[in-house]
């Protein structure tokens, strides 16, 4: 297996952080903060496009090139990019630590040149009954993002 690392910056005006990637055997290493959010769980999933033309707004839809609903890490029925919920502590901090057998760095699936997104309210995870629970987990505005790329 190519062993790969990535790192991404998110900015923006209700949030900013940093997120690193490490590709492991069978699943990805994703660990980080998030600073600057309001207390309490955002959506925090990787977006399709690493495109910031249009602030976080033209990074397009979640990661899902097997077109499946939107769903928890967990779930098989989930997109590549579903990663749940960070969640805030008073102070605005959301440590980011999570494990994903999905993310990779790697191969054709791999998330390089997409986009992490920190949403405003929770992810649902697409159990939450409203109309985009199954495609966005119902988890609003976009407060922070960033490209994915390498470092060493």
């Amino acid at each position: 297996m190519m062993s790969a690392k990535g790192i991404c910056v998110l900015v923006g005006d209700e949030g900013y952080g940093t997120v690193y990637l490490e590709q492991k055997e069978g699943y990805c290493e994703i660990s980080g903060q998030l600073k600057n959010l309001k207390p309490g769980q955002h959506g925090f999933h990787i977006h399709e496009f690493g495109d910031r033309t249009n602030g976080c707004a033209s990074t397009g839809g979640h990661f899902n090139p097997k077109n499946k609903e939107h769903g928890a890490p967990t779930d098989d029925n989930r997109h590549f990019g579903d990663l749940g919920n960070v969640t805030a502590c008073k102070n605005g901090v959301a440590p980011v630590d999570i494990k994903d057998k999905l993310v990779t760095l790697t191969g054709p699936n791999s998330v390089l040149g997409r986009a992490f997104v920190v949403h405003a309210d929770p992810d649902d995870l697409g159990i939450g009954g409203f109309p985009d629970s199954k495609k966005t987990g119902h988890a609003g505005a976009r407060l922070a993002c960033g490209i994915i790329g390498l470092t060493e």
